[in-house]
């Protein structure tokens, strides 16, 4: 069967002022099947369509804050960089993506960034944010190494991630110091950390739209649930619509 072309979603330094890419993201995908393909940085609408519809698939990466603008709010002083460039391209894409039932994969950023475009809101700092309340204080921003796994996160079942994970309990890396506050309404919640916030993301009626909170790229070489999600995502990247095969992600 031919390899799935992914759309890598770039990152950017803003005071190189040049993209540049985790190589964890490119070779994950790759060890998975597919052919990464990292994007331009654009916000012209016609390049965004045709890659919208040139590419199989498409991995949202981490990196920026997205602008609190988005969802309504004012920037606190808490907020890390922005990169406004960033969080146009992404959501045009990613109505975009949504439009054509394309698989998209969210990864830290990827998954705020679904939930802010479809209607939520975020911690804009999860150490500061005082609603945030919960059984267990997780520590969201581990030091490195990243392939350490730190805290649990809890799965429901009768969801996309737990047909590809197959259990309800997992260890997770653990980077970012935002999250999800006010839910999308278009999205439901599949994993939760033990402090309540929302780990995973999936949007209903679509083949494969799917974020996680942690970082299965960091993971992916000494993990085998990071492995079995770029399975998924790049599984899902080889035909129109994706029904799971667990055999396909566990081979």
């Amino acid at each position: 069967m031919k390899k799935p072309m992914i759309g890598v979603l770039p990152l950017y330094d803003t005071d190189k002022k040049s993209y540049w890419m985790l190589p964890d993201y490119m070779n994950a995908i790759e060890g998975a099947g597919g052919i990464p393909i990292m994007l331009p940085l654009t916000t012209d609408t016609e390049i965004i369509a045709t890659l919208a519809n040139q590419f199989d698939g498409f991995l949202f990466t981490g990196g920026h804050d997205l602008n609190p603008e988005l969802y309504h709010e004012h920037a606190e002083v808490t907020c890390g960089e922005l990169c406004i460039e960033r969080d146009m391209m992404e959501s045009i894409l990613l109505q975009k993506v949504i439009e054509l039932d394309k698989p998209a994969f969210g990864i830290c950023r990827g998954l705020q960034l679904f939930n802010v475009m479809l209607g939520g809101t975020l911690y804009q700092d999860i150490p500061t944010s005082l609603q945030l309340h919960g059984n267990k204080i997780v520590n969201h921003k581990q030091s490195p190494p990243y392939t350490d796994l730190v805290h649990d996160v809890h799965i429901e079942k009768n969801n996309i991630l737990y047909d590809i994970l197959q259990t309800d309990t997992i260890k997770v890396n653990s980077y970012h110091h935002q999250g999800i506050k006010m839910l999308s309404d278009k999205l439901n919640a599949v994993a939760v950390a033990e402090d309540g916030l929302f780990e995973s993301v999936v949007m209903p009626n679509r083949s494969f739209v799917l974020a996680v909170q942690w970082h299965p790229e960091y993971s992916y070489k000494v993990d085998d649930y990071s492995q079995k999600l770029f399975a998924a995502f790049v599984n899902a990247a080889k035909s129109p619509r994706y029904t799971i095969h667990i055999e396909d992600i566990t081979a």
